[in-house]
């Protein structure tokens, strides 16, 4: 009975492993293992537990820095939003908070927009974009 326990535990945490990106689980999966033989060998539960604790500790410490060396290694991969933080844009309708209006083109997209600082903004003005939101782009005014 008791290896049915720890092979419910290896089910589970495989599957918490398998659902997930991060190697979050992958440990217990081995100590499961480690606590099943140990079960069919007829090892009481309490060394049973033991055994998965410990199997599960030492296969995280000794595997964790050898999967840290084989991830890659580099700078931060930025989102489409924040590639577009920096980029200037033409304001395309008055940017008023006070009336509601304000589109800016970037590239060849047409974008609601905000002033960062609440400032109305002429059309045909040039800004550089300061955060996008899900459908707005905050703005700056680009001083020439």
């Amino acid at each position: 009975m008791d290896m049915v326990l720890w092979i419910v535990v290896l089910i589970v945490a495989a599957i918490a492993e398998a659902v997930t990106t991060a190697l979050v689980s992958i440990w217990f999966c081995v100590g499961a293992v480690a606590a099943a033989v140990a079960a069919g060998l007829g090892v009481p539960v309490f060394f049973q537990l033991l055994i998965f604790v410990g199997v599960s500790a030492l296969t995280l410490l000794i595997t964790r820095p050898l999967v840290g060396k084989m991830l890659p290694k580099g700078d931060y991969a930025a989102t489409n939003g924040e590639d577009d933080v920096g980029k200037h844009a033409i304001v395309v309708e008055d940017i008023n908070e006070r009336s509601g209006t304000g589109r800016v083109k970037l590239g060849d997209v047409d974008w609601a927009a905000v002033s960062e600082n609440g400032s109305v903004l002429s059309k045909g003005s040039m800004v550089e974009i300061v955060s996008k939101g899900a459908a707005v782009l905050t703005v700056r005014p680009i001083d020439r």
